[in-house]
């Protein structure tokens, strides 16, 4: 929101109050808090008749600093609030006349009194500062209030985050409202809003409030960083790295870490489509003819039309087109599957539920005691009322039902329009709810599945979010268009997500809308097969590949088969994504932040820590993409190019730019036919240009998530010593190495990749001389 009129003048209507000076300082053991005067107090009578701004300084974790600041503080006190896990820790404080230095770790604030002005380092390198007109309590027409915060933009600082996001990855020069809305990939709206932003300087800022945030970065005043809020309260924290993957960790630790999908969840998803016809016939036509054709399939899953038209939800299945829906889904299980149906917390007029949930007081409510009803969507729809405990054991009690038939997963789609004209059953403040809907929506049916199907196996499929709600993944990117514009748009907003906070995401193979056209579908397959999570879904037509071309099927089958042999690799950068909080699919700034060409990338990415992906967005296969410093390894052909330059080079659709960065070791499974299975068994290690002091080691998960095994690789020379607890029989294979001189035990070959290692049976250490 906007308050100014260019450089000199205040907008019509508004009176913007900045702090002057520190008048008064109290410490306590857990708070420094400063009192400052909306002007100098230069005698005892300009202590009348002036606002004071409160500005409490803490440390809710090393490395952090909580600053909330007030003009008022007798407002009642509003809920809900962010799940922020804030632990109160000691700081230190260092003062004198001038100067008033609040430290927790390496991170400062340094205070000046007069005129006010607060400056944040990591030890002796500046990070951001806050001049005397950046804190502001602001008056404006009809007795609203605002409270804004201001952080000096530094030459070549750039902001990334707020959500998923679908404008520029870079959010410069954008005005941005943290209001969760229902509108597709192609505009300034999102469904997932998380009020965070990340600096490429090594520090990021959360606003913890659910409520809108509204955003001026670089756009009102272009050297500022602006948030605000209405009222007469603000709180953020400032968060230090100083590594973007360290803010990213931190940030997370506040506000909850992504849970751990199950394995199986990363292999491909099929669904029926939204307003296609079909039926149990149609279903394992689909199934049947992706075994056929050879690509492997993990989850099948039912859209919107499993219920009636016009019923949406009433959780029961359409009997005329799935007349017996328990064998069906027995049927489809014994293929191997795990099921997901779509929901939405939206009751529709002529659902069997909706006079029973009106009844029992389950729905949101108006002013007056009304049901909240309109026609978008559905027919004369009601909101489910999730503050409300009985509501909450209500809706599961109907998602329960289901997963005793058998489905294992749920889409759970919407819980963006929110109104705010309504009722909470314990009070809440609709405006804080809107956005927060979302996450108690997907808590309560992520917190079902943990208890029905184990903490490990609970998967949901969600289109709206906001903090918080990487605790319960998978999250996809909504409505797009089937474009090759749609899926760069996509691949900005899922980028923006994963800088949020939030470990995975996905989006609809080939786009939602309309239907793409061969090259664009088989495109987006190999875009769709390396993200961390992957499903074919669309609106009017079915998304089975033989419908685009006989290529497609191919297409599909060579990166499903890809995903799942490397998925010793991705769920251990998934494990690692569950104790950390840096997301499995990310930025190239967050892996490569010393590298200043990564910072505006956003048609590339890095799956997992070693691997770069660069989907390609042009009927002519064309592929335009940056390499950092050092001798990468194309993963398909084995070609070894020098980094610290973009390329221009053509691709078929069987291949992309996939690049192995150096000094890596990337774990290969034996099993391309389902994601799930025992990955040390038989594995392979591939090592990637180890140079010369280096030393690289992965670790090997098992689909519960627990690190059975660790592989090391150093070089000394020509020498490159092996050392490992895996208690299984393994291979290694030093990729680009056309021979070896000797090895301390077992055999080697020359193959595709370069020279394959066999060690004596489990052999837990062996020396390699190049």
């Amino acid at each position: 929101m906007k308050f100014t009129d260019g450089l000199w003048m205040v907008r019509e209507g508004y009176e913007i109050h900045f702090p002057h000076m520190v008048y008064d300082v109290d410490v306590t053991e857990d708070a420094l808090t400063l009192y400052a005067p909306t002007r100098d107090i230069v005698h005892r009578g300009a202590t009348l008749n002036c606002p004071l701004i409160t500005i409490k300084l803490t440390a809710p974790e090393e490395n952090v600093i909580r600053i909330q600041t007030w003009h008022y503080q007798g407002g009642v006190d509003k809920f809900p609030k962010f799940a922020v896990k804030d632990q109160n820790l000691a700081f230190q404080l260092d003062k004198n006349e001038e100067e008033i230095i609040f430290s927790n770790g390496s991170l400062q604030a340094k205070i000046q009194k007069q005129p006010f002005k607060l400056e944040i380092y990591d030890e002796n390198r500046k990070l951001t500062s806050m001049d005397a007109k950046s804190f502001a309590w602001i008056t404006g027409p009809n007795d609203s209030t605002y409270m804004r915060g201001q952080h000096v933009l530094t030459v070549g600082e750039q902001l990334y985050g707020l959500g998923e996001r679908f404008t520029a990855y870079v959010k410069n020069g954008q005005s941005v409202d943290i209001w969760n809305e229902d509108g597709g990939t192609s505009s300034e709206q999102s469904y997932k809003n998380v009020p965070f932003y990340l600096s490429n300087r090594g520090y990021g800022i959360f606003v913890n409030h659910p409520e809108k945030v509204s955003y001026e970065l670089g756009s009102e005043t272009v050297s500022k960083s602006q948030f605000s809020v209405k009222g007469e309260y603000l709180d953020y924290y400032i968060i230090n790295g100083p590594s973007p993957k360290e803010v990213v960790s931190r940030y997370t630790d506040l506000t909850g870490k992504p849970a751990l999908p199950p394995a199986w969840s990363f292999g491909l998803w099929l669904s029926t489509s939204f307003t296609t016809d079909y039926d149990e016939e149609t279903v394992n036509h689909f199934v049947d003819g992706m075994a056929e054709r050879g690509i492997p399939l993990s989850v099948f899953h039912f859209d919107c039309f499993w219920m009636k038209g016009f019923e949406w939800s009433n959780f029961i299945w359409d009997k005329e087109n799935f007349p017996d829906p328990e064998g069906m889904l027995k049927r489809l299980k014994d293929k191997g599957l795990k099921i997901c149906v779509w929901i939405n917390p939206y009751i529709a007029q002529k659902s069997i539920l909706f006079e029973e949930g009106a009844k029992n007081g389950y729905l949101l409510k108006k002013t007056n005691g009304d049901i909240w009803q309109w026609d978008l969507w559905q027919a004369g729809m009601g909101v489910v009322d999730f503050t409300n405990p009985e509501a909450c054991k209500w809706f599961t009690d109907k998602l329960k039902v289901l997963m005793d038939m058998g489905v294992d997963s749920f889409k759970t789609d919407f819980g963006e329009r929110i109104p705010t004209d309504v009722v909470y059953y314990d009070g809440s403040d609709p405006e804080k709810m809107h956005n927060y809907y979302a996450y108690l929506y997907n808590k309560v049916v992520f917190d079902l599945l943990k208890e029905e199907r184990g903490e490990k196996e609970a998967v949901v499929f969600a289109r709206s979010a906001t903090t918080g709600g990487q605790e319960f993944p998978v999250h996809w990117g909504g409505d797009c268009d089937s474009t090759y514009e749609a899926m760069a748009e996509s691949l900005r907003g899922g980028l923006s997500l994963t800088t949020s906070g939030f470990g995975y995401w996905s989006h609809d193979i080939g786009g939602f809308e309309n239907t793409a056209t061969p090259d664009v579908f088989k495109r987006w397959t190999a875009f769709g097969l390396l993200s961390s999570h992957s499903r074919f879904h669309g609106s009017t037509s079915y998304r089975v590949p033989w419908n685009f071309d006989e290529e497609a099927v191919d297409v599909a089958r060579h990166f499903a088969k890809l995903k799942n042999r490397l998925m010793p690799y991705l769920y251990g950068s998934a494990v690692e994504n569950n104790k950390t909080g840096v997301p499995v699919m990310r930025s190239m700034l967050l892996e490569f932040p010393e590298d200043p060409a990564c910072e505006p990338l956003d048609r590339q990415y890095m799956l997992g820590d070693s691997i770069l992906v660069a989907p390609i967005f042009n009927e002519d296969g064309m592929a335009s993409y940056y390499l950092p410093k050092g001798k990468w390894t194309h993963l398909l052909s084995g070609e070894v190019v020098a980094g610290g330059s973009w390329r221009k080079e053509y691709y078929d659709y069987l291949s992309l730019p996939l690049f192995v960065k150096p000094n890596t070791i990337l774990p290969i499974g034996a099993n391309d036919s389902i994601p799930d299975y025992h990955y040390a068994k038989d594995i392979t290690f591939r090592i990637y240009e180890l140079e010369d002091g280096q030393e690289a080691s992965v670790n090997i998960p098992n689909i519960a998530g627990e690190v059975i095994g660790t592989f090391k690789a150093t070089r000394s020379g020509q020498d490159i010593t092996i050392e490992t607890d895996l208690q299984e029989t393994y291979s290694i294979n030093i990729v680009g190495v056309t021979s070896i001189q000797s090895i301390s035990s077992g055999d080697w070959n020359k193959d595709e990749t370069g020279v394959k290692i066999t060690p004596e049976s489990a052999a837990t250490q062996l020396t390699i001389k190049l």
